[in-house]
């Protein structure tokens, strides 16, 4: 790891901790040309596939995109932005256990209604209301009645306790 301060490679690590959400790796370091202290985050890297859009199109699994357009569903609902990047990371983790090269948008966006769903009924709705594209009010009817008969919003397991298995059916 290079210094920030003098670009030299040569550092020691001073103290190594697990961060919360289990996911990355916290180190305090020190240069050992300059003394200066700096610190860096180690994450896992997923080979994520391709995601094979509703046109047709093929592009690479973008993460990012994933957490917009989750936080948009959210906006001005009263969850926190710590609950939406565990569940990104929960379902970019699933995405990458599967071992598929290349997954249906469709797959991955049932997945965001099931979470968003136990999360959200609201979130869901809106989530649903783009995802779907609904071509009449009774399918966007259906969508509420559904969410309805959801459990009243119970917590979700904390993210060590999931298990992603590449067969389970979404």
């Amino acid at each position: 790891m290079k210094c920030p301060s003098c670009g030299q490679s040569d550092d020691r690590v001073l103290d190594t901790r697990e961060q919360k959400d289990g996911q990355s790796i916290r180190r305090r370091r020190e240069c050992l040309h300059c003394k200066t202290r700096f610190t860096t985050v180690e994450t896992l890297s997923l080979s994520l596939p391709y995601v094979i859009k509703k046109d047709g199109r093929r592009e690479p699994f973008n993460r990012d995109k994933l957490l917009v357009g989750i936080q948009a569903a959210c906006q001005k609902r009263p969850i926190g932005l710590a609950q939406v990047e565990s569940m990104v990371d929960r379902i970019s983790l699933w995405v990458s256990a599967l071992g598929e090269r290349e997954v249906m948008t469709r797959m991955i966006g049932e997945r965001v209604m099931r979470e968003l769903l136990v999360l959200d009924d609201v979130a869901y709705v809106r989530f649903a209301s783009v995802y779907r594209t609904f071509r009449d009010i009774q399918e966007f009817v259906e969508t509420l009645e559904d969410s309805s008969e959801a459990p009243a919003n119970p917590s979700p397991p904390p993210p060590k306790a999931l298990h992603f298995d590449a067969d389970s059916e979404l």
